[in-house]
């Protein structure tokens, strides 16, 4: 079964619909690509669905271990290359709600289950991956 569907609606914008929950994303190119950048570029959702992924899989071990996760929130910066023009580093920076105390073992389980997500391992190895967990 198909994941989504996505449709050109002109001026370098796409809408990607989720097939199963009718969810949709608007898709710009960006502004330094002869887009509008009025939203996400393709290869800005490339950058994020690292941090997504990453928390999604800290979010499953929290759950597994009993870790209150709190707010968890990334910060996502996204370099681009030329020649050819693709992602070449992403940057994901996370804050960790500052109320919530974590053991070491909990900072160990919660890091390991972020650098173990299908996004980080499905992203060509050439793509720098720089991770920052802010305690």
């Amino acid at each position: 079964m198909a994941t989504s569907k996505v449709k050109y609606i002109g001026s370098l914008r796409t809408t990607a619909t989720h097939l199963k929950s009718g969810e949709t994303i608007v898709t710009d190119a960006p502004v330094d690509n002869n887009g509008k950048g009025e939203a996400f570029s393709p290869s800005d959702l490339v950058a994020t669905s690292l941090a997504n992924c990453m928390i999604t899989i800290m979010g499953m071990a929290a759950n597994t271990h009993k870790i209150d996760l709190g707010e968890v929130e990334a910060e996502v910066t996204k370099v681009m290359a030329t020649e050819p023009r693709r992602v070449s580093e992403i940057y994901v920076n996370f804050d960790f709600p500052n109320k919530l105390a974590y053991t070491d073992k909990e900072k160990k389980i919660l890091e390991n289950a972020a650098m173990t997500c299908p996004v980080f391992y499905s992203l060509h190895p050439d793509i720098k991956k720089e991770v920052q967990f802010n305690w």
